[in-house]
């Protein structure tokens, strides 16, 4: 099997290659760069390409399996994988630049980001930067300093946001791994709408030290992958708690590894599992309802819409617009004040209407966030796992302003995470899987949601319905027939 080849399969399958000797780690990046070279002036994921970089890592992990040392470095989970990161993580020597303007000024970063640096420790080799909405407030990645991100399955369809660079390169065969962030839903959109696996880790699982920050009191970051064994593998390469002596991130609980990959195969028929109605039925669309029912079908759930309420969803929802907007207003008022013209129009209008929230406002939304996350922690005394869409509707067309969602026209940008963000505010870990429904070319995702700290059970669910073919991710065919809008 040639790189190329092996570039459309799984990264675990790339890494058992390379330590088998199979295929070096240069095959495989040079693979992965030429694959960007002749897809992203079509898809728009990648923000900086670093070949160089790239080339140089791969050979030194080649350097490395040829030396006295060889069998130790077999042993790396990631052993000659290409991956790439949304462009709010550091990389050593590049401005860090959120998908901003005003960033392009700022100085290079020192080093790598925490979680770039574990992936490399595993093996891995970072081949580039990748595109989201500016300052990641946004849901599609139509940024307008890089020009938007486009679906890989349908070129004139949004990829999600604001880690939709993250979605799309996976999606589009470019890397099989990539690492985006969510705050309130910036993971779970683009794996919704590019039909691959994202996860959400539990608040504070991973370090978020040299990454931008959206809403610290609300930022995730996390994973995407093609099949849920490369994003169970990719997740527990980035585990642990923060390195002494380092900069630290002080919302990171400092936990020790709890390897989840072991336990992907355990099943789930101990699992009690509940689909959420109510809210999440109300605001879902048919498609995205029928995916749920076809993943609860499988999981032997009971459907039946409104059986199960989340609590306090729509006051979690609204605390957590709440304090998104006066958190990530605060952060960037001095820009705001000196530097308006150079942020995306929309993005300027909503951080300064975040300004201008009153204290209070903030203060009590605080208090609700509390007490929902309260609440729904006790259903985690009933269910293992919960089921709801991730969201609305399949990708909308590039440039809409509104979707119908039973029959109620909303604005695009705040609310195709409208089903993510009640999970994001209290901190759960989500997986969202891809199911592909009525319309093949356009996959939809299903949230499969757990108590805190039990990434293990969510990766379970989503292995078994990999397993069964329910939840797949395969690469977009690019069809040049499909051009741009």
């Amino acid at each position: 099997m040639t790189a190329a080849e092996l570039l459309m399969r799984d990264a675990c399958a790339m890494a058992d290659a390379v330590s088998a000797g199979t295929v070096s780690a240069a095959a495989l990046v040079q693979a992965s760069l030429a694959r960007v070279d002749a897809t992203d002036d079509r898809v728009n994921a990648f923000t900086s390409v670093l070949a160089e970089r790239a080339l140089r890592r791969a050979a030194q992990v080649d350097a490395s399996l040829a030396s006295a040392n060889g069998a130790r470095t077999r042993e790396l989970p990631l052993l000659g994988v290409p991956f790439a990161v949304k462009n709010l993580f550091d990389i050593a020597g590049l401005p860090t630049l959120a998908g901003s303007k005003i960033e392009h000024q700022t100085a290079p970063a020192r080093a790598d980001a925490a979680l770039v640096r574990r992936l490399e420790r595993a093996g891995a080799v970072l081949v580039g930067a990748l595109n989201m909405d500016e300052y990641a407030y946004g849901f599609t990645t139509e940024n307008s300093h890089e020009g938007p991100t486009r679906n890989p399955h349908d070129l004139t369809r949004i990829a999600g946001g604001s880690s939709g660079g993250s979605g799309a390169a996976v999606a589009a065969g470019q890397v099989p791994l990539t690492l985006g962030s969510d705050t309130n839903g910036s993971i779970r959109v683009p794996a919704s709408l590019c039909g691959v696996f994202g996860l959400k880790p539990t608040f504070g699982r991973l370090p978020r030290t040299g990454s931008f920050p959206f809403v610290s009191s609300l930022d995730h970051l996390g994973p995407f992958a093609r099949s849920v064994r490369d994003l169970a593998r990719m997740y527990d390469a980035m585990q642990g708690p923060e390195e002494a002596g380092a900069p630290r991130d002080p919302g990171c609980a400092q936990r020790a590894v709890e390897p989840v990959s072991p336990s992907l195969d355990h099943g789930t028929r101990s699992l009690r599992v509940g689909v959420l109605g109510g809210y999440f039925r109300e605001r879902a669309g048919a498609e995205a309802s029928a995916a749920v029912d076809r993943v609860a079908e499988a999981l032997g759930a009971i459907v039946s819409p409104g059986s199960v309420e989340l609590p306090m969803v729509e006051a979690g929802r609204a605390a957590a617009f709440l304090i998104t907007n006066a958190e990530g207003a605060a952060l960037h008022l001095p820009d705001l004040r000196r530097r308006a013209h150079d942020f995306e129009p929309l993005s300027r209008d909503r951080f300064l209407a975040g300004a201008l929230l009153p204290a209070a406002w903030v203060s009590r939304a605080q208090r609700v966030r509390r007490a929902y996350a309260e609440a729904v922690a006790r259903m985690f005394g009933r269910y293992d796992i919960l089921l709801a869409p991730a969201t609305p509707s399949a990708a909308t067309p590039i440039g809409a302003e509104t979707f119908e969602v039973n029959g109620h026209p909303l604005p695009v940008r705040p609310n195709m995470g409208l089903l993510t963000q009640p999970f994001s505010c209290i901190g759960l870990p989500v997986c969202s899987v891809p199911v592909w429904g009525a319309h093949a070319s356009l996959p939809i995702g299903v949230q499969v949601i757990g108590a805190p700290w039990r990434e293990d059970l969510v990766l379970r669910v989503a292995a078994a319905l990999e397993a069964a073919g329910v939840a797949h991710a395969p690469v977009a065919a690019l069809n040049p027939e499909k051009t741009r809008a």
